[in-house]
This record gives structure tokens, sequence and C-alpha cells, in this order.
């Protein structure tokens, strides 16, 4: 036997030979991976749930007050939304593949804050979530009276699609920022929460979700404050934002963003080595504004939910 060569039979033998099938590298294509898997499966879930949850009130309303039988308005209506959803998202791959240089920014950067936006909205919409159950109820309860069948029927498909577009466009906007591994997190998001949204409408139980809400509109918030920063700074790279593109800090000796942590960071917080002064500002200036609004939501909404 060679000097330094250690036999398969051996526990040195054996740790080398996992060395060598799973080198350095693999380990952090593994964490990147899941870390985008990560930023899809939290998208997806809570925009799945979202739409579950309208759609089960509906459901559960119709059962209530013995009008099952227009269910299957119901069920064409979410059918509809999925079928037009699917057909936005080859529309945007489609869109997004074909356009280069200035455009492509400029493409990028309106498609990041536009998910911003719409990630906010969400946030806001969840957190009044069980006052807008009344008014789901509400609205469903003048369709059935007038017996407007194709009005109950744009109630859900309006309500799932608009779900199914967001998804669309924050999916997209994860993959511009270059996480193209998302798919699998993505799929499961989707199963998860029409599980949970079943479960929740179905059992007789409540279930203390607040704090499961509160920790996932924590990080889609600062998900968002990353996009709005990554969206100026495609800006700035055409020129549309001349004014304090100067760079703020530099931290890619101590943190990379191509290192594990870094890219882990990035993927959920936004962390960025090298940002513009104006780039820190509009991450700050959104956070503290997101914040703010949801802290000021969730005040107004807890003594009439007590």
């Amino acid at each position: 036997m060679a000097d330094g060569a250690y036999s398969d039979h051996t526990i040195e033998g054996v740790f080398a030979k996992k060395k060598a099938a799973y080198p350095r590298g693999h380990y952090k294509t593994l964490l990147l991976n899941c870390t985008h898997m990560f930023e899809s499966f939290l998208i997806t879930f809570r925009e799945t749930l979202e739409a579950s949850l309208v759609v089960f009130i509906i459901l559960s309303y119709l059962k209530k007050t013995g009008q099952s039988r227009s269910n299957f308005i119901v069920y064409a209506g979410v059918a509809g939304a999925l079928i037009v959803s699917a057909l936005g998202a080859w529309l945007f791959q489609t869109i997004a593949g074909g356009l280069t240089g200035e455009v492509e920014e400029i493409f990028e950067g309106s498609m990041m804050v536009l998910a911003a936006v719409l990630l906010t909205t969400m946030i806001i919409w969840m957190a009044r979530a069980k006052h807008v159950q009344h008014q789901i109820e509400a609205r469903v309860a003048v369709e059935l009276s007038d017996r407007h069948r194709y009005g109950l029927f744009a109630v859900v498909f309006i309500a799932v699609l608009r779900e199914g577009i967001e998804t669309v466009i924050f999916l997209g906007a994860v993959a511009l920022r270059g996480a193209e591994q998302g798919l699998p997190g993505a799929i499961l998001g989707i199963f998860v929460a029409a599980l949970l949204g079943y479960f929740l409408f179905s059992s007789t139980k409540r279930m203390g979700l607040k704090t499961f809400f509160r920790v996932t509109s924590a990080l889609l918030i600062f998900f968002a404050a990353g996009l709005i920063a990554h969206g100026i700074h495609e800006f700035q790279e055409v020129g549309w934002i001349p004014f304090l593109s100067q760079e703020a800090w530099n931290t890619g000796a101590f943190l990379s963003e191509k290192s594990v942590l870094g890219s882990i960071l990035k993927g959920v917080f936004g962390y960025n080595e090298n940002p513009s002064v104006l780039e820190v500002i509009g991450y700050l200036g959104y956070l503290l504004l997101a914040f703010g609004m949801y802290r000021n939501i969730s005040r107004v909404t807890a003594p009439r939910d007590q």
C-alpha cells in the first residue's frame, strides 16, 4: 500500500471516500438550494393560504346556509383562476427571457418593486383576516340572494387569480435575483397551505396561528425590503436614479455574498455586501414603514378580536 493511502476497510478510508464523493462545494450548493426553496416555500405558502382561506370561507358559508348545491360554481372559479395564472406564468417567462441590456434591467427593477408592494398588501390583508371573513360572507350573501351565479363565480375567480398572479410575480422576482432552484419549495408550499386551509375550516377547534403569522409576516417584510433595495440597484445601473449611488460600505472581506452565510442572508433578508447609499435608505425606510403599518393594524384589530 502506498504511503498516505488508506484501506477502504478502515475508518480513515471510509471518511476519505466520503470526502471524495462529496466535495466541499457540494454542501455549499445544497445549502444555497435549500435557501432558495425556503424563499419559494414561504411565498407560495402564504399566497396559497390566502386563496384557500377565501375558498373555504365561501364553502363553509354555503354549507351553513344550506346552499351547498352552488359549490360547483366555487370549484369552477378556482379552476378558471388557476388556468389563467398558469398562462400568466408562461407569459412572464416569455417576456423576461427575451429581454437584454437596459430593458432587462428596467424590467427586473420594476418587478422587484412591484413584488414588494404586492407583498406588503398581502401582509396587511392577512393582518385583517378575521374581519375579511365577514366581508366575504356578506358579499356571497348578496350574490346568492340576487341569484347572480356569475357574481359568485367572479368573487372566487378574482380572489384566487389575484393570489395566482401575485405568486407568479413573487417567484419571478426571486428567479430574477438568481434563485432558480426554488420549484420544489414552491410546490411544497402550495400543498401544505391547501391542507392547512382545509383543516382550519373543517376542524371544530380553533388553532392559535397569531404567532405563526407574525413570524412569517416579519420574514416577508425583510424579504420585500431586499426586493426594494435590489430594484433601486437596477434603476441606478441604467441611470434612472443617478443620485446617492456612492457605495455606503463594503463588507465583502468580512462576509461575502458568495459565502454560504452571505448567500442565505441575501436570499432571506436581502443582504448586500456593497450597497449604495440610496439602497440602504430604501431598505431601512421600507422596514420602518412596513413594520409601522403592521403594528398599527395589529393594535387596531386586537381589541376587536378579544
